[in-house]
């Protein structure tokens, strides 16, 4: 007689991928769509999961609310560096608004090439090295960004009121 009951699975042992899926590594990746589904592991990966989502969703609304705003509010004719240090970013609402724009596109960017680079680079040296070289180049871009929208002198200044 022969039993067709399967084994119990063992204590940590990892779901089994379903037909429609492809085991890569640690992740399990769907034959459709091709995308990481979330990860189950570190809670760090989980956190960078979650950040990428929601600075994709910001991404598209800030970016499309700048689009919107600089080609079709204002006309793209009469810009120039001076409009945007005397009309644009003589408010605090545009500072304000383009440097979360600014600040969404480092993170996002950003954790998107971590991504590539955990995939890609597998000997430990060279990912931590270019891991280090990653972060110092996006923080160094996030101080630089944050100094030219909080430096850039005002009308007011200009003018000496």
């Amino acid at each position: 007689m022969t039993s067709d009951a399967q084994p119990a699975p063992t204590q940590g042992a990892q779901p089994t991928p379903t037909v429609g899926d492809i085991q890569a590594g640690p992740v399990t990746v769907s034959r459709l769509s091709r995308a990481r589904v979330r990860p189950r592991g570190s809670r760090k990966e989980l956190v960078v999961w979650y950040v990428m989502r929601v600075t994709a969703v910001a991404l598209f609304v800030l970016a499309l609310a700048h689009f919107s705003i600089v080609h079709f509010i204002w006309d793209p004719a009469t810009q120039n560096a001076a409009f945007i240090a005397d009309d644009r970013w003589n408010q605090v609402f545009w500072r304000g608004f383009d440097w979360l724009l600014l600040t969404t596109v480092i993170v996002h960017a950003f954790l998107g090439v971590r991504t590539v680079i955990l995939d890609y680079i597998h000997p430990r040296a060279w990912r931590n090295g270019t891991l280090w070289v990653l972060y110092v180049i996006g923080i160094v871009l996030f101080v630089l960004g944050t100094q030219v929208i909080l430096t850039l002198p005002t009308q007011a200044l200009t003018t000496g009121m």
